[in-house]
């Protein structure tokens, strides 16, 4: 029934490629360059911060948080199970570059979700744009047949996981 669903959304999603230049141009760009942006925004908002502590805070939330999510979360689960990736799933050739490492959970939504929860709790307003950004990412991430829609939601997750996880053992260490 999910993966029934998750087909159905890939399949809708994944359907609008190739149809335009530029929307193609648009989903590589948000797929694959967008999350630069996202690593520069994150460091001068950390650099515009009133002193070396908070800086120093922030950077280390930041590292351990998208460490966790992308580096440790992601590659367990897929270690243990393996989703093969849309475009060798279906047999079609993306619109960028192939990979042949499994697709659950997505590690782009792993690492820029993480990235955005942390930017949330340094600036709202930030946040909730990284946050924005992050979904675009992700829903480009399934426009150019990269991931399905789950593996986004799977990376979401495991971001979440980790910003709770690290807020909770940071926190506990300042107190």
């Amino acid at each position: 029934m999910i993966q029934n669903l998750d087909l159905q959304l890939f399949n809708l999603i994944r359907s609008l490629a190739g149809k335009s230049k530029l929307l193609d141009f648009l989903g590589v760009f948000l797929a694959d360059y967008l999350g630069y942006f996202l690593i520069a925004g994150t460091i001068f908002l950390i650099w515009q911060l009133p002193d070396w502590k908070k800086k120093f805070h922030y950077f280390s939330f930041v590292a351990l948080t998208t460490i966790l999510s992308r580096g440790i979360l992601t590659e367990s689960i897929r270690f243990f199970y393996h989703r093969p990736r849309p475009f060798l799933a279906l047999n079609f050739v993306p619109l960028i570059g192939e990979v042949d490492v499994g697709a659950f959970p997505s590690g782009h939504a792993a690492f820029y979700f993480a990235l955005a929860l942390v930017v949330f709790l340094i600036n709202k307003k930030w946040g909730q744009y990284f946050i924005g950004t992050s979904i675009l990412m992700g829903l480009a991430r399934v426009f150019v047949g990269v991931h399905w829609p789950l593996d986004i939601l799977g990376g979401i997750a495991a971001a979440a996981i980790s910003f709770y996880a690290i807020k909770s053992l940071l926190d506990r260490n300042i107190s």
